[in-house]
């Protein structure tokens, strides 16, 4: 189902009495990072600033990158990793992690990093009563990529993810990388042989075999305080799009404690149904509304590894559907205890796929009010819902990019308070009321009413008619 050529673009719904009000940072293309009010205005936008993602700190600083390594060697990994002011100025930077010597490139230091990375004080990233990162000290947890050969997993050469912890110097304190734990993942023969034949391989002909997408560390939960030693403050969660794997690491011993996925046809898996691509995994942190429960972008579209099916006739991404939804799990019980999928939020149909539906990137963080902000990244949609599903503030990114595919694609937007940035007052906040899609024109378009009808022999007087009402024009 297609979607029409003209659409509002900016803040198109604003309830400012349901929302939590702040401002919303995101990246806008290769424009930079943009920090944008309720109303849709720019507060201040850091040009040239990458964001794999971009976020704020406590004082109007913001991560993000500054140039991504040319594809052909190397696989979405960005330059360096660096922490800017208000005005742009460099206050603290990361890239020696691994020398990249390129051809036709000058040799240099790289941080490799790639889709996330967590700053000391705060688990998410994202804006948590209470846990505030640090701005001037502290380690930072970065993902990144390395270079592998593993004939247990295939012949062929692999991007492999990699975790390490860096102290504020930049020294690297502790790693910890995917392939070495293969064997704790849970694939069957079937996903064996397909990764042996094509690992996921991608535009520099390397194999992206996981695809880590997100990682954090779980931070304080009622679970731990529990007795549960899985859930240690300590222990790192992550999930790899291309395999449709969420778990968790022992951060002492490397070892994976918790899991779901890859196999989704038997027991409390089954339950919940099969993950398809998904992006942001992350324990909700303590202070939050739903607190320990796990929050997840369920992107649907197309993963995975095992039998070939009609869909994927080499059992490369052989799980597949055409909607999102978010889900909240609750990581013990491994339930269900809250959703968001089209038909909750005013699809017509159980399932539309252009009603709610990202097949790559995306995220959703938990609010202090209980709502939920929703990034359904492939056309720039942002949203916040209530948990009874009411859309109380709607954007639409209106940023395309200028290189390669014109898209206005956001990969993460997060949302903080306004005492985040000091350097300017807060802004006014005006409502926005829904447009009535079925009333509005553009000026010169004629109205929804018939300008001429008659009445078709054998029936009674006006009525509805495939699900809208006729309307005689006035005399």
């Amino acid at each position: 189902m297609g979607k029409p050529s003209v659409h509002p673009m900016g803040t198109i719904i604003y309830k400012p009495e349901k929302c939590f009000n702040g401002y919303t940072l995101f990246q806008a293309n290769e424009h930079g990072a943009t920090l944008v009010d309720m109303n849709g205005g720019v507060v201040n936008h850091w040009r040239g600033l990458q964001g794999f993602p971009n976020k704020l700190l406590p004082g109007g600083q913001v991560f993000g990158s500054r140039a991504e390594r040319n594809g052909t060697y190397g696989w979405q990994d960005q330059k360096d990793l660096v922490q800017v002011d208000w005005d742009g100025n460099v206050t603290w930077q990361f890239k020696q992690n691994e020398y990249v010597e390129d051809p036709g490139y000058d040799g240099e230091w790289m941080a490799r990093q790639h889709h996330d990375y967590q700053r000391e004080g705060n688990p998410v990233g994202y804006y948590v009563p209470g846990m505030e990162c640090k701005t001037d000290s502290g380690n930072t947890l970065i993902l990144t990529h390395t270079d592998v050969t593993v004939p247990e997993i295939s012949l062929h050469k692999l991007i492999s993810d990699r975790m390490i912890e860096v102290d504020w110097e930049g020294n690297i304190l502790w790693d910890w990388c995917v392939h070495e734990h293969f064997d704790e993942l849970g694939f069957d023969e079937a996903a064996k042989n397909v990764l042996a034949r094509n690992p996921n391989i991608v535009g520099n002909g390397q194999g992206d075999w996981m695809h880590i997408n997100c990682m954090s560390v779980l931070g304080p939960n009622k679970w731990y305080d529990a007795g549960d030693e899985r859930f240690h403050p300590d222990n790192i969660i992550w999930d790899g799009r291309a395999t449709n794997i969420i778990a968790i690491i022992d951060k002492k011993t490397g070892k994976l404690v918790w899991k779901l996925g890859p196999d989704y046809t038997t027991g409390k898996a089954k339950e919940i149904g099969q993950i398809i691509g998904q992006h942001h995994a992350h324990m909700i942190p303590r202070g939050l509304p739903g607190e320990g429960n796990i929050l997840i972008f369920d992107n649907g579209g197309w993963a995975g590894y095992g039998a070939p099916n009609p869909s994927a006739p080499t059992g490369n991404n052989n799980a597949h559907r055409d909607y999102s939804r978010v889900i909240e799990i609750d990581p013990v019980k491994m339930e269900i205890v809250w959703q968001c999928r089209p038909m909750d939020i005013g699809c017509p149909q159980p399932f539309v796929a252009d009603h709610f539906y990202s097949c790559y990137i995306s995220s959703a963080q938990r609010l202090p009010n209980g709502n939920t902000l929703i990034t359904e990244g492939s056309d720039g949609r942002l949203l916040e819902v209530t948990a009874d599903h009411e859309i109380v503030w709607e954007y639409i990114s209106p940023y395309f990019g200028e290189k390669g595919i014109k898209t206005n694609m956001v990969y993460r937007a997060y949302r903080y308070p306004y005492d985040y940035v000091p350097q300017v007052e807060p802004p006014k906040e005006v409502a926005i009321a829904p447009i009535d899609n079925v009333d509005y024109r553009l000026p010169g378009a004629r109205s929804k009413e018939f300008r001429r009808m008659v009445n078709v022999e054998g029936t009674e007087g006006y009525g509805e008619v495939s699900g809208f009402c006729l309307a005689k024009e006035e005399e």
